[in-house]
């Protein structure tokens, strides 16, 4: 398992800082394009939770691509308030899908990150799975996951200040099946000091995980 810097990854506002997980093996199980947290709040693609999910997602056999949205690192453009950083994610699963075009298509993303991922994910035909860690249901629209019968796995902290526990709770009771929710003990929003938890928690919920043939 090793991390390759990409130099060729393109979004519509020019070149992507961006890092591919290879998985130890010949055909990756899946082929998954992970967001980072609010690049307002200091979020990259180094932020630990989104490390921690890129290495856990490559244990269990997906190749992944982390990236820093627009004005992010050494990516070029700037902010745009969610709008170009969608079209950004929209750019990194065109990679992805000719990169790797018989594997399957997966989303993940954490915060700002899981939001961008699961409602793009949720729209996008190639999409399978859409994974979240600590959506922040109450900030952004996730409506599109309320409709959507794609897979949806959420990995959230008991302490989750941005989003309680019992919001979580009211929100995942309206998705509609398949649907998985893991909760980390007393991990606040950004998992502070449980973050290898968050990796234990993808190995347990997509670690035998098959996608249901259609």
């Amino acid at each position: 398992m090793a991390s390759e810097p990409l130099h060729d990854l393109r979004g519509p506002a020019g070149r992507l800082d961006a890092l591919l997980e290879v998985p130890d093996r010949a055909e990756p199980r899946a082929a998954v394009v992970l967001a980072h947290p609010d690049p307002q709040q200091g979020g990259s693609l180094h932020t630990k939770v989104v490390y921690v999910a890129a290495k856990a997602l490559a244990a269990i056999g997906c190749v992944v691509l982390r990236f820093n949205f627009r004005g992010v690192g050494s990516s070029e453009g700037v902010w745009d308030d969610g709008r170009g950083e969608r079209d950004d994610f929209r750019a990194a699963l065109n990679f992805m899908a000719g990169r790797y075009p018989s594997a399957e298509l997966w989303v993940s993303g954490f915060s700002f990150g899981s939001w961008i991922a699961m409602t793009e994910g949720a729209a996008d035909p190639r999409v399978t799975v859409l994974v979240g860690i600590a959506p922040p249901i109450g900030r952004y629209d996730f409506a599109p996951l309320k409709t959507s019968s794609k897979p949806k796995f959420i990995i959230h902290g008991e302490a989750d200040e941005l989003t309680p526990l019992k919001s979580m709770y009211e929100f995942y009771a309206r998705l509609p099946e398949p649907r998985e929710l893991a909760v980390v003990d007393a991990a606040d929003h950004v998992f502070d000091g449980h973050v290898s938890e968050v990796g234990d928690a993808i190995d347990e919920l997509l670690g035998d995980y098959k996608t249901p043939a259609h």
